[in-house]
């Protein structure tokens, strides 16, 4: 029978670990040919890894709940195409991958993975250990400078600190921030001008205290989702000075126009059309116009883009929200952008999104407007610097301006808002941005073909 080595997958270029969730076969189980194995987690995504071949599960080398680096050999598969006749009856073959000699020499590799796990990295500040993007953003959010993140012991490949290194150096309160010790200047040595006010040294905030619950309540632990939406949205704050404006539009033509076709819509293309699409063709019309807010900031440098990656906020069955991402927005006409957004939205609630799904985004819309709520104050979806809400639409009384005068007609009216990052989107840019957004949805044709 062949052997093969099951990895733990990249499931994107910035993702150096992720999370075993669930074991989905057990050593000996026979499986198909792209039938899920197990399912794992980063701190983007949920994913599950497929079957490279029919055969039979050997044995697995970590337990659930376990975080690994990408490239680690996480398990062996055994197929069947040395077997006799192509296949062998499943007991035999099941004997064949259990016996002791394989398990030999599966230990013997976990020995070899692991032996470079147990060095200390060098703690002498000059050290270029890599770090990934998760754990430079937990260290930025937990106040840990560099001097004392290079100190942190790392338990992952070649030393590497990963998240579980992180929260384990939190939660135990290190609270000492490493002062190098500065040696007398002699003088063979170059005179430093020191600076006139160094600055303060960063304190590591400890993990809040646990606090003894009263009366009548119900403690329930965050699941993994919603602590890395957690995380994610102080980040957020933290990074972004947030502005929200406020506009209010009037889309009785863009309602009048959906009641009409939709039907047809449905019979022909087996698509139901919602109002999301129309409102994205809206915001990338805008985004044209105003290319400034599909921009992210890095340091003092605006990462201006040119692609058009239009991210809409779904809330899952759990409660928890994702954001899948239509990639090249702008190259899509109704039609695409209906059908594409539709694919999204059902693989989100089904927990189908591959981590591709949802990397990329320059711009976000959430759709507050859906759970009835007229109006929000989203949060930044970072690195962007602006996120769009739309509210319900209701009938309301309104001013129309006519050749005859002014008349009250009753009219669909919807109040959009944008949150939008202060270091690079002024209050003249967001607020001019938002208004052409209602324009373009104000101009709506009701008269276009389908």
């Amino acid at each position: 029978m062949a052997k093969i080595e099951l990895v733990m997958p990249k499931m994107g270029e910035s993702i150096m670990e992720a999370t075993i969730l669930k074991w989905l076969k057990k050593e000996g189980d026979p499986i198909e040919i792209d039938e899920s194995i197990l399912e794992i987690a980063t701190d983007k995504v949920d994913s599950e890894v497929p079957a490279p071949e029919s055969g039979i599960m050997g044995e697995i080398l970590y337990p659930e709940d376990t975080t690994i680096e990408v490239g680690t050999v996480i398990a062996y598969f055994f197929t069947e195409a040395d077997a006799p006749n192509g296949s062998a009856p499943q007991k035999e073959v099941v004997e064949q991958v259990m016996q002791p000699p394989q398990q030999t020499v599966v230990k013997e590799t976990v020995a070899e993975v692991a032996a470079p796990v147990a060095q200390n990295p060098s703690s002498n500040g000059q050290t270029s250990r890599f770090y990934s993007p998760l754990v430079l953003n937990i260290a930025r959010t937990e106040g840990i400078s560099m001097t004392t993140l290079e100190t942190i012991p790392g338990t992952g490949k070649d030393g590497r600190v990963t998240k579980k290194d992180m929260l384990s150096f939190i939660k135990n309160g290190a609270r000492t921030v490493v002062t190098p010790t500065v040696s007398p200047i002699t003088p063979s040595q170059p005179t430093i001008k020191p600076t006139p006010t160094p600055p303060p040294a960063v304190q590591v905030r400890s993990t809040p205290a646990k606090t003894q619950a009263s009366g009548n309540v119900e403690i329930i632990e965050m699941d993994r989702m919603r602590k890395l939406i957690a995380d994610h949205m102080v980040m957020s704050k933290h990074t972004s000075p947030h502005v929200t404006s406020f506009v209010e539009a009037d889309v009785t033509n863009m309602v009048n126009w959906r009641n009409k076709i939709k039907g047809d819509f449905q019979k022909r293309e087996g698509q139901k059309i919602t109002f999301t699409p129309l409102l994205v063709e809206a915001t990338i019309k805008a985004l044209k116009d105003f290319p400034r807010v599909n921009s992210s900031v890095e340091g003092y440098n605006i990462i201006q883009k040119k692609d058009i990656n239009l991210g809409l906020a779904a809330a899952l069955p759990s409660g928890n929200l994702i954001v899948p991402v239509v990639k090249n927005a702008d190259q899509y006409n109704l039609m695409g952008l209906t059908k594409t957004i539709n694919s999204l939205v059902a693989k989100a609630r089904t927990n189908k999104l591959s981590p591709d799904d949802i990397q990329g985004g320059t711009f976000t819309l959430t759709n507050v407007g859906t759970f009835g709520n007229l109006m929000g104050t989203p949060i930044i979806n970072q690195p962007q610097v602006a996120i769009l809400a739309t509210g319900a639409i209701k009938k309301k009384p309104a001013v129309l301006e006519t050749e005859h005068g002014d008349v009250i007609a009753i009219r669909h009216m919807m109040y959009l808002s944008l949150s939008y990052d202060h270091r690079i989107v002024d209050g003249a840019l967001g607020g001019s941005f938002l208004r052409r957004i209602a324009d373009y949805l104000e101009a709506f044709d009701g008269t276009r073909e389908i």
